[in-house]
């Protein structure tokens, strides 16, 4: 290898680094989950109402995903993603204000600003942080470097309800958790402000919202982008759900019961961080029957639990928690390098589109609040499987709805 080969190389890996820390600062979105299990005994609030704190966080996605492709093409990938980290501190730093300003302080107005800063910046993010990957890779390297990323990204869903934790039972202080991915997400855009990346030179002309929609008329593109929205629906319906469906089926308390968010999380962790190796050599189709097949089978373990008539074990249930988790790991970049690699001339459009596509974290837990109000959380696993059940379905036709159309 050459000495201007090597460093070359050495500059790509350098620039990487502040991409590739931005999704520790794309996983802050994984704390609402969290925080609303803290909010919702505070403010006595029912299952669908502490859930519709969770759906403002990603009803942001439907409105934002498209002009974000719009604005990437104007001002370029990295600054949008500094923009979306800066509204993301900001969104970090409400609640610190919320629990330590004077008495009288309107705490639930700022959780709730708090909570849609959340989503806007995590939406600015998602649009334009997933293609920057595509300066450093592209073709069948996509999907295992975007894993990569979500693999970064679940650590920090998987610290959010410990550091909570933590925080509870040492300083009496939950929301100590936004003070320290306060500090982070400031690092970490810091460090990206200063990173130097060549990335295309924006084309304000290639993309328009009217485009974006029309991308819907493509078969593959649809049915990614409703992978997609199953994806994220059952990602952070279990985050917000899986607390309270083991609470109503066992005496055990919140404290305990928030760490099956922990193990949802430390499961898709691993799941990412296999998957990041493994689809290097694995087919999208091949891995995309697999995570079906396991999430049907962690649906099957919530269904037996949620319908035994006592005592049921806690192992299935985390069991089934473990098994959603590694399933769903991989959906999402599965079906958003797919959707990326099918139209790569229009991958702002694309991106912009798919990330609309978390619209499902919107849709998904008030669904889930409402089954669970109405039916017991048997009603909320129902919900779930819909998502699971698609998933399972696009992969097992794979070869007849995935694949371009031959000319």
């Amino acid at each position: 290898m050459s000495n201007n080969t090597a460093t070359a190389k050495k500059t790509t890996v350098r620039a990487l680094v502040p991409v590739m820390a931005a999704f520790f600062v794309m996983g802050f979105v994984d704390l609402v989950g969290t925080a609303t299990n803290y909010v919702k005994p505070e403010f006595n609030l029912s299952d669908s109402q502490a859930n519709l704190f969770t759906s403002m966080v990603f009803f942001w996605f439907l409105i934002f995903s498209v002009p974000t492709g719009v604005l990437m093409n104007k001002i370029g990938r990295r600054k949008t993603v500094l923009i979306s980290l800066i509204v993301t501190a900001v969104a970090m730093l409400l609640p610190v204000v919320a629990y330590t300003a004077v008495a009288g302080t309107p705490r639930l107005v700022l959780m709730i600003i708090s909570f849609s800063l959340l989503g806007i910046g995590n939406t600015l993010m998602q649009v334009s942080l997933n293609p920057l990957l595509t300066v450093f890779v592209n073709g069948d390297k996509l999907a295992s470097t975007l894993t990569t990323g979500q693999f970064v990204k679940a650590f920090a869903s998987f610290f959010a309800p410990l550091i909570a934790g933590w925080g509870t039972s040492k300083l009496g202080a939950w929301w100590v958790l936004y003070v320290i991915y306060l500090v982070i997400g400031i690092i970490v855009g810091v460090a990206l402000a200063l990173d130097k990346i060549d990335e295309p030179a924006p084309d304000a002309g290639q993309t328009s919202i009217a485009s974006c929609f029309k991308l819907l008329g493509n078969p593959i593109i649809l049915l990614c982008f409703l992978g997609i929205i199953a994806h994220v629906g059952i990602d952070v319906g279990i985050n917000a759900q899986a607390p309270r469906i083991l609470m109503e089926h066992t005496a055990v308390p919140l404290a305990t019961a928030a760490g099956a968010t922990s193990v949802y999380f430390a499961f898709r962790t691993i799941g990412t961080g296999l998957g990041g190796i493994v689809l290097q050599k694995m087919d999208n189709k091949t891995a995309l029957r697999i995570c079906g097949v396991i999430m049907v089978l962690a649906v099957a373990c919530f269904a037996v639990f949620t319908t035994m008539s006592s005592n049921p074990p806690q192992w299935l249930f985390y069991l089934a928690v473990a098994l959603i988790g590694f399933g769903n790991a991989n959906v999402f970049s599965l079906c958003l390098s797919h959707a990326l690699n099918t139209l790569p001339s229009r991958q702002n459009e694309v991106s912009g589109l798919m990330m609309m596509g978390l619209i499902g974290g919107a849709i998904f837990p008030p669904i889930m609040g409402a089954a669970a109000d109405a039916m017991g959380q048997a009603g909320s696993i129902i919900v779930v499987a819909v998502g699971a059940i698609y998933v399972l379905a696009i992969a097992l036709t794979y070869d007849k709805t995935m694949e371009p159309a031959k000319k």
